[in-house]
């Protein structure tokens, strides 16, 4: 699939922000946890949805998605997702806790995704197994069976947050109560405590860095809306930034987004900011920035491509630090085909910034790359033409749609 960008259109208006991708797949996931009707609402039709719902129809769970709502009935029948589904998506591992707590036994191939680093799941294993599991490798893949999963202490070595999400959902059900120490601190973590306990789960402190978790025999049925995906609001926060636009962003949490708010800030860009929106107002100047990725409340990980390209056109040299994976620099390669200024060394990159962008022939690498040429391609001069970029509806809903919306000049050939 391709993407025709016609660059130098500053883009001005409304755009409302779908539901969490981040959020809605750990939640679709936790359904695996009880046996009766759970109604999850607004669902974003996204590529990553519509292939962990695969994931619960292939594990016995009857699946509707109707209307923008996802309702899910049954128990799990199989305790063996499917390699071509979990290879596609790293959420799909998320499966193992609510397996094992349910089954008893799980098996499942290591994971696939982004290429964007490693991701061990070690910290994932080694929860599991201290509530109880009894973990080997065999194949490729994970082999995991506990008679019973007890409460006790994990602590994290680093605050990941799929480990988080597995880890809770497992102690969820365990007998007895659990702590995570160390766990990470994201607000899709607390979305997910929402809804657990929404079913009559009992988690407390999700949004610090130790979570309890008292185990209960039972989940029950729930109807729930997770939150707004602040992810691609600040994609769209940066793409009018970028741009020099104008544009109001409906349907995000101020707080979730101060990271990215406070660097847009730095760079020049006027923010206003209400309860559910924010206001972008791009300047014609851009001022450089020292950017680093740390665990939230830190800078975003899933930020730092796109800042890439919007600070190509800086007055000055910026400096971004990528502290969380060690491949996420993907996009340099195809930002240079657009005249970009950019060394990269390790996990380092030094973007000195040019007069302008021209448009070129690129490759989406990974989500957030694709995100990001997305933005350089609206940012530059000419015609930009984005190949694989199949990518970017991984994680985005409707974003042509919506950047069109909003004046870009954008189309898209399958």
């Amino acid at each position: 699939m391709e993407l025709h960008i016609k660059g130098k259109a500053k883009l001005k208006g409304e755009v409302e922000i779908s539901t969490s991708k981040n959020s809605i797949l750990p939640i679709l996931v936790a359904s695996l946890l009880s046996d009766e009707e759970t109604i999850i609402n607004k669902v974003p039709i996204i590529k990553d949805v519509i292939i962990i719902n695969e994931v619960l129809k292939q594990l016995g769970l009857k699946v509707e998605f109707i209307n923008k709502q996802v309702i899910i009935s049954g128990s799990p029948q199989n305790n063996n997702p499917s390699y071509e589904l979990v290879r596609q998506m790293r959420a799909s591992f998320l499966v193992m806790g609510p397996l094992l707590a349910r089954r008893g036994k799980v098996r499942i191939s290591l994971p696939g995704g982004c290429a964007i680093g490693t991701r061990p799941i070690d910290l994932h294993l080694k929860g599991l197994q201290a509530l109880g599991a009894k973990i080997f490798l065999s194949s490729g893949d994970v082999v995991a069976s506990a008679r019973k999963l007890t409460g006790n202490h994990v602590y994290l070595d680093f605050p990941s947050v799929g480990a988080t999400e597995n880890i809770m959902m497992a102690a969820a059900v365990a007998e007895g109560t659990s702590y995570i120490e160390n766990a990470a601190l994201e607000p899709e973590i607390t979305d997910l405590a929402n809804f657990i306990n929404s079913m009559g789960g009992k988690i407390a402190g999700a949004g610090t860095n130790v979570i309890r978790i008292r185990g209960v025999k039972k989940l029950l049925g729930t109807s729930y809306t997770p939150i707004p995906d602040r992810i691609e609001a600040g994609t769209y926060m940066v793409a009018a930034a970028a741009t020099g636009g104008e544009i109001t962003i409906n349907n995000v949490i101020p707080e979730q987004v101060k990271a990215i708010t406070a660097k847009l800030q730095e760079s020049g860009t006027q923010i206003h900011e209400n309860d559910n929106n924010i206001k972008i107002i791009g300047q014609d100047t851009i001022k450089p920035l020292y950017v680093k990725t740390l665990p939230y409340p830190g800078f975003p990980t899933d930020m730092q491509a796109q800042f890439m390209s919007y600070l190509s056109c800086a007055e000055g040299s910026s400096v971004i630090t990528e502290s969380v994976f060690e491949n996420r620099f993907m996009h340099v390669q195809e930002l240079l085909r657009m005249g970009a200024k950019i060394k990269a060394e390790g996990r380092t990159a030094v973007i000195k910034g040019c007069s302008e962008l021209t448009g070129a022939r690129v490759k989406a690498t990974d989500l957030r790359a694709g995100a990001a040429l997305l933005i350089a391609g609206m940012m530059a001069r000419g015609t930009t033409v984005i190949t694989e970029s199949e990518h970017i509806d991984r994680g985005y809903e409707n974003i042509v749609q919506k950047l069109t919306g909003l004046g870009a000049k954008i189309q898209k050939y399958n």
